[in-house]
């Protein structure tokens, strides 16, 4: 589904990704990993061009992009990648002036020129998928950061991408409000949903992630399954990282 060939990234003189080779299968999950600055958010957005590189081969699905070193792209390869990519951010990113039913539809009607009572079919159907259907009509506000995670799931689904990516979608939860979100990241994997995540929750990447993917400084250290990763990891820098967080750790690898 998902392949990088020697992604390169920097910001300004400052080099962020180096030579990134990763592959994805599809109806897969893989996880980043790493401590903050590792470069896992900024690889996570090369992937739907948020953030251009400046050199390295992208290919999604049929689309293929070669980066040529301006750190720019095209508004029509933009368009082209971000049709077949969904987007969960950390921070939910929810429009506050409009209802929970209105957030999904509105990417729906004004981008992708879907009459709106299908709009609103499809919003629905999604609500009921995570939980929400009973709160289509409250305000962002007026929700639970669980909650409002949630939205924001069902409407990067909205389009039905090939992808989901998720930048962080637990971290700004406490323990009690992820566990709605991991339910759903978990059904959503069950259901063979391709997605690519970064998140410093190792419960998360341990429980959901079929591939996980440890980096450092910019570069991939390591690659392996998840129980690999967790158990064996065979580099002394992910052996170390792994072991700051043990405690996260699951008592079953079963997604």
């Amino acid at each position: 589904m998902i392949t990088l060939s020697g992604i390169e990234k920097r910001f300004d003189d400052n080099p962020v990704l180096k030579n990134i080779n990763l592959t994805i299968k599809e109806g897969s999950v893989t996880a980043l990993i790493g401590p903050s600055g590792s470069g896992k958010s900024t690889l996570l957005r090369c992937v739907n061009l948020l953030e251009v590189p400046q050199a390295g081969e992208l290919t999604l699905g049929k689309e293929k992009l070669v980066f040529n070193g301006s750190g720019r792209a095209s508004r029509k390869d933009v368009y082209r990648i971000c049709q077949q990519t969904g987007m969960v951010f950390q921070s939910f990113q929810l429009f506050p002036h409009l209802r929970v039913i209105e957030n999904i539809t509105e990417g729906l009607v004004t981008v992708h020129k879907q009459p709106l009572k299908q709009a609103r079919e499809r919003a629905e159907e999604l609500l009921a998928k995570v939980g929400l259907l009973h709160k289509r009509d409250a305000w962002p506000a007026n929700l639970s950061g669980g909650q409002q995670q949630r939205v924001a799931i069902a409407r990067a689904l909205a389009p039905s991408p090939k992808v989901l990516l998720c930048d962080e979608p637990t971290s700004a939860l406490d323990p009690e409000l992820s566990l709605e979100v991991v339910a759903v990241l978990r059904q959503l994997a069950k259901e063979g949903m391709t997605m690519l995540m970064a998140t410093h929750d190792l419960r998360l990447a341990a429980n959901i992630a079929q591939q996980v993917v440890f980096l450092e400084a910019g570069e991939i250290v390591e690659t392996g399954t998840s129980q690999d990763i967790f158990t064996r990891a065979q580099k002394a820098r992910t052996k170390a990282f792994i072991s700051t967080l043990t405690e996260t750790l699951p008592d079953s690898w079963e997604i």
